[in-house]
């Protein structure tokens, strides 16, 4: 179905969440503030979204919204201040904005001490969801910034996210491990062929990030990439977070031994930090009574609920993962979210139900890839259920029990691309309906061979594309740059999934017909 007149009125548009109130400096500044990194929209659904910018010192955030790009008419909101306390950076949330419409935002800082002294604009798009059956058009991906490969000026930054933009898709899902807090940045690196990557390196990113600043540096640092504020300023993102936004394989209450690049011990102490960092810089929406919460719903209507889990947060340690009965141990998505989870898919009547997750289900992913040993994923091992697999196990019963239809799981974190089909009839355990799981990334870091599979579920490789055998950590000018393209038809509900790599070439693609509820 064709959209409705982008033109129509923005009515009822209203900030809410609060900022940070700071000290004004004794003597009044008169220069303009700036602002520093474009503007980012999250969190998007069929009446409101989320808009980030960042200032470059105290000032307060002014939104305008309108229907068209000229700005004819627009309405003002005025939005929280930016405060040295959260790094400049200001989140808006805007409520009663129409459906299905594309709406133009434009975002300035206004000098407190100074009124009327504005920054120059910065300018996003955004498409709400419709209320009615309209096509539907979005992405997924992760990894960005990884492996060392950062933002190389010859050759264009981060293209990745120039293709990206180019689709004019609804929105991104961004799988995890948005940054690589783990993963400082050399002025070179030298490629096998002989060549060599050029990168960008600022102080924040020359070593692992341990300190508040540290993490919000690396943000920053991605944030710098003309290609990344482009695909903002054009594209919703709806974020997620894994291990790298902290470091690697990181699970609650580890401590790190043996890596010396690490002064701060404490994960639990790191991911505090890293939290707040992600929410200071992500444009996601902020849970009244958990501040760190990154599990999440976001209806766009009704063809489509987007359930973002976090596969990090709650789990058990990284051990064997064979526990045989469930146990805080062998958690993964923790009591509270899997109550969460099976509530919101139950309580869905969208069409499809896209389980955003930031691993893969039947992947068999070791803590340690050197040796092969540990368990950093859901799977461990061909059999019955085990460790992590009993919460999945348990989740699967549930959606087939309560004859939840049309669940599809799109993730990244593997370093390529894939598009799996768990079926019963060939899973040792069996007690589930067959879906898809479709795996794409990275977008701007190294590029992996494939991960084995468990056959725990079932899982059958349809497609796969990645490494060539016996390379990996390939650099992203090797074109191995992968994102997942998804297109909703509105008359037909029927969903077309694209496996596409940095060139926009479609290297494999499926198109699933609804099953009735």
């Amino acid at each position: 179905m064709e959209r409705p007149d982008r033109r129509r009125v923005i009515l009822g548009a209203a900030a809410g969440g609060g900022g940070l109130l700071f000290s004004r400096p004794a003597i009044a500044y008169r220069s303009r503030p700036i602002v520093t990194h474009g503007v980012q929209c999250g969190d998007v659904d069929v009446s409101s979204a989320m808009l980030w910018a960042r200032a470059d010192r105290p000032a307060r955030m002014r939104v305008e919204l309108a229907a068209t790009e000229a700005f004819r008419n627009p309405r003002l909101v005025i939005g929280p201040e930016a405060a040295a306390a959260n790094d400049f950076s200001v989140k808006a949330l805007i409520d009663g904005l129409p459906s299905g419409d594309d709406i133009f935002y434009r975002i300035t800082f206004e000098n407190p001490d100074a009124p009327g002294r504005l920054s120059e604009p910065a300018i996003g798009r955004l498409r709400t969801g419709a209320t009615t059956r309209q096509n539907v058009t979005f992405l997924w991906t992760g990894d960005t910034a990884g492996q060392g490969w950062g933002r190389n000026p010859d050759w264009g930054g981060m293209r990745g996210y120039a293709t990206m933009a180019a689709q004019n898709a609804d929105f991104l899902i961004h799988s995890g491990d948005g940054i690589y807090a783990d993963a400082p940045f050399t002025a070179e690196r030298r490629t096998p062929d002989g060549r060599v990557w050029r990168n960008l390196v600022t102080e924040a990113t020359s070593k692992v990030a341990e300190t508040l600043d540290e993490f919000r540096g690396y943000y920053r640092y991605n944030l710098s990439d003309e290609n990344v504020r482009r695909f903002n300023a054009s594209t919703p993102v709806l974020a997620q977070w894994d291990d790298h936004e902290v470091t690697d394989n990181w699970y609650p209450g580890e401590i790190l031994r043996g890596d010396p690049r690490y002064t701060v011990q404490s994960v639990d102490l790191l991911a505090a930090r890293a939290a707040r960092a992600f929410h200071e810089y992500q444009p996601i929406r902020t849970h009244p009574d958990e501040p760190r919460r990154v599990y999440r719903r976001i209806g766009y209507g009704p063809l489509l609920d987007v359930f973002l889990i976090d596969l990090r947060s709650y789990r058990g340690p990284n051990g064997p993962n064979d526990q045989v009965t469930a146990s805080d141990a062998a958690a993964l998505l923790g009591a509270a979210q899997s109550r969460w989870l099976r509530r919101a898919l139950l309580a869905s009547r969208a069409t499809w139900k896209v389980i955003a997750s930031d691993m893969p289900v039947g992947l068999v992913i070791h803590d340690d890839w050197r040796t092969k040993s540990g368990s950093e994923g859901i799977a461990n091992r061909d059999g019955p259920p085990r460790g992590r697999e009993l919460e999945i196990a348990d989740l699967l019963r549930f959606i087939k029990h309560n004859r939840i239809r049309n669940t599809v799981w799109l993730t990244a974190d593997v370093h390529y691309t894939a598009a799996h089909r768990y079926d019963p009839e060939g899973a040792v355990f069996q007690d589930f309906d067959p879906f898809w799981e479709f795996v794409s990334g990275p977008i701007h870091a190294g590029t992996f061979g494939p991960a084995d599979l468990d056959n725990t579920f079932g899982p059958r490789v349809v497609f796969q594309a990645h490494a060539p055998e016996g390379q990996a950590n390939l650099p992203p000018w090797d074109g191995r740059q992968y994102f997942g393209h998804v297109a909703i038809d509105g008359e037909s509900a029927a969903m077309t999934v694209s496996l596409k790599d940095i060139a926009d070439t479609v290297l494999w693609s499926v198109t699933l017909p609804p099953e009735p509820a």
